[in-house]
């Protein structure tokens, strides 16, 4: 099932390409930071082509794409996150070199440059800190349990690369979690097959889930998502081609309603002298709450149970699950508050009274 796919970047795109054409000291800047987006969201968007055809369908998997989470000061801006119902949570980095990478015997990985090698900050790595980060934002939602124990979520990293790059493997080094994007069905198959039979039935017995619940446990981490726009464009390490520099993205609010974007490379200072300026909070206003699939009344409670939230009814004690829908690409969720429950959505940037239950 598709959770959440890639923000929209046109804006930023656009507005890149009138810094880097209108010349001066930013434009150079401007200009490499273009090309870097261009190609990342490139072999993003190669990727996510792929893991759709295999998984978005699939009532036994959640995809969620562009995913950016913070935590205690740390960001992980992950490409592609695959959730099973056995709670493996695969954690996919994309890299788009047109000339493909080399990989040493110690490790190291590198990009052909026309005439040499350069080096590159190793994505592998790169990806044990996203999921070092997503581990931390995942042990904050609510989580599937057996017998009044958590079920933890296993971690499972992959490297993607264009289905037409080169690779260049080492010996000595294990670089078997770098792989062409058409292989990672076939990877995946390969992690579940390598599993030894008996530890396989007692984690199929102990962890397997429904696919609400999946459903539930990905959409909650999806609404944890903190757009890249109106934020300083994160780094991890140097210049690469698949994040960005420091050059950060202001945005502003029209008479009109419409967000414009505007690229600036003003010190931390500045940023910090904007920030009261763009921020904006969500609204709470009292909307329609629940109502019952049976008898269609009002009074009743909001409960968690196996699948998430539902309403009880207080005439008939039926039961109907709660279910928001909103705009394309956006993922509303309840919120919980003491007795209070909020319908909430961040691509609205809205916060409204779902529900109180009764004292």
């Amino acid at each position: 099932m598709l959770i959440k796919q890639a923000d929209d970047y046109s804006d930023v795109l656009r507005a890149l390409e009138q810094k880097a054409n209108h010349g001066g000291p930013e434009a150079k800047r401007a200009s490499d930071e273009l090309r870097i987006r261009q190609a990342g969201l490139k072999g993003e968007k190669e990727s996510a082509y792929l893991i759709d055809f295999d998984y978005a369908r699939s009532a036994n998997w959640a995809v969620i794409h562009d995913l950016r989470v913070e935590h205690d000061g740390r960001t992980a801006q992950i490409d592609h996150v695959l959730i099973n119902r056995w709670m493996d949570v695969y954690v996919l980095e994309t890299k788009h070199t047109w000339s493909g990478i080399k990989i040493t015997d110690d490790g190291e990985f590198l990009r052909w440059a026309g005439r040499t090698y350069q080096g590159m900050p190793s994505p592998l790595q790169q990806n044990e800190r996203h999921i070092e980060v997503l581990r931390d934002v995942l042990a904050q939602v609510e989580l599937p349990s057996r017998l009044g124990v958590r079920i933890t979520p296993a971690f499972h990293s992959f490297v993607l690369v264009s289905s037409n790059a080169r690779v260049d493997r080492p010996k000595r080094f294990d670089a078997s979690r770098v792989i062409k994007t058409d292989q990672l069905k076939k990877a995946i198959w390969r992690d579940i097959d390598g599993e030894n039979p008996i530890l396989g039935l007692i984690k199929t017995a102990a962890k397997i889930v429904s696919s609400e619940t999946v459903e539930h446990v990905a959409r909650q981490l999806a609404n944890r998502h903190v757009p890249v726009i109106g934020k300083p464009i994160s780094t991890d390490g140097p210049l690469t081609e698949s994040r960005g520099s420091e050059l950060s993205v202001a945005t502003a609010t029209t008479r009109s309603g419409k967000l414009r974007i505007e690229p600036s490379l003003g010190s931390a200072a500045q940023e910090r002298g904007d920030t009261q300026k763009r921020e904006t909070h969500p609204t709470q206003v009292q909307t329609g709450g629940p109502s019952c699939k049976s008898c269609k009344g009002t009074g009743g409670s909001v409960l968690y149970g196996r699948y998430g939230y539902y309403f009880r009814c207080g005439k008939c004690e039926a039961n109907t699950a709660i279910r928001f829908t909103c705009q394309p690409g956006h993922t509303p969720r309840l919120r919980k508050d003491g007795d209070r429950f909020y319908h909430e959505c961040s691509g609205c940037r809205s916060s409204e009274l779902y529900f109180t239950n009764p004292a």
